[in-house]
């Protein structure tokens, strides 16, 4: 496989610059891989796919505000940081992005709030990542993580052309979002309603949650021909006892087991053990997924439909199968489906 295999011409107007009025009102195209059928749905009839002890996968992560703008000193130009990790929080230190990335060196500070009450100082210019600023601040850390969040804004990718609204604060996040960590959301899981997931629960599906803390390398462009050569950034996973365990069992009995998204996908692939089985874990992965590869646990999977050349696509197409996948992208564009985070979703059943 290689990267040229994952281009196709998607039409701007089908890359979705809002969400769907209600969450479970996306329209759902369902994939069956055994019978080779496409149906197209909406999000809501996936409780007809599901049945009593199934278990759906989710990513718990929550987005936090990562988007923030502040002024350089004497310049006063206007610079965009973009938090991605946090390197030490004694010392405020903070891997981050900025843009326009020229124009900062050591030393320059930059100043954010309406009453330049944060400071911040470069003080690394060579990280992979962009820079490493310190945060000058002299309250406790408590009182910095909530000025961190007072003057951030949710961190909407950038082919979203428009500015952030109020209601992305609350529809750019999993209505079961808890731990703190991502600066992009676990996209397949912004379709689930409170409503949907009571009425599969009251159906009997189980659910079991993992966390993947999304970075921006969801978002960075594979620029190898060779897919083997591409090497995707580490993001903090966690895999609780009690989730293994509820998926080990619930495939031991046959049951249909579904990730919710890539990036469960992702995480569930990084810690299986070698007679098949999901291990507890918590750390690091950077595991890339493409065709061809053999999954381990999840037989089936909600994805949203994803941009050309992009690692999402091809783990997509890992699951689905190329062809099939392909065939499913003509179809979805032919038949004008929302593509991207705030897009409609595919459930890809084996």
């Amino acid at each position: 496989m290689k990267l040229s295999n994952f281009e196709f011409e998607l039409p701007e107007e089908l890359i979705a610059q809002y969400p769907a009025e209600h969450r479970d009102e996306s329209r759902l195209m369902v994939l069956n891989k055994k019978d080779g059928t496409i149906e197209h749905k909406m999000f809501k009839d996936l409780i007809n796919y599901f049945d009593e002890g199934d278990v759906l996968m989710l990513n718990n992560t929550k987005v936090f505000p990562a988007r923030m703008f502040g002024n350089k000193e004497k310049t006063g130009a206007r610079i965009e940081v973009f938090l991605l990790r946090e390197l030490n929080a004694e010392n405020r230190l903070w891997d981050v992005l900025v843009d326009p990335a020229r124009k900062i060196r050591i030393g320059n500070k930059l100043f954010f709030g309406e009453d330049d009450s944060l400071v911040a100082e470069v003080i690394d210019n060579t990280t992979s990542r962009g820079r490493t600023l310190r945060f000058l601040f002299d309250g406790s850390y408590e009182e910095f993580r909530a000025k961190l969040l007072e003057l951030g804004e949710t961190p909407l990718p950038k082919f979203i052309n428009r500015e952030v609204e109020p209601e992305d604060e609350e529809r750019y996040q999993t209505i079961y979002a808890k731990h703190e960590g991502a600066v992009a959301a676990p996209t397949a899981g912004l379709h689930f309603s409170k409503h949907l997931l009571k009425r599969l629960e009251i159906k009997g599906v189980d659910f079991a949650e993992t966390t993947l803390h999304v970075g921006l390398g969801t978002f960075s462009p594979v620029e190898v021909e060779d897919l083997s050569k591409h090497k995707m950034d580490s993001e903090q996973i966690i895999i609780p006892a009690a989730s293994a365990e509820k998926i080990n069992k619930a495939k031991a009995e046959k049951r249909r087991v579904c990730a919710v998204g890539t990036t469960v996908m992702r995480t569930i692939e990084s810690s299986v053990s070698s007679n098949q089985q999901l291990n507890e874990f918590e750390g690091w992965t950077n595991k890339f997924i493409f065709p061809p590869y053999d999954f381990s646990i999840a037989n089936a999977m909600i994805s949203n439909f994803h941009a050309p050349k992009s690692t999402l696509m091809m783990m997509t197409a890992a699951f689905a199968g190329y062809d099939f996948l392909m065939e499913a992208y003509q179809e979805a564009i032919k038949e004008k489906y929302r593509f991207s985070t705030y897009g409609d979703a595919m459930l890809i059943l084996e």
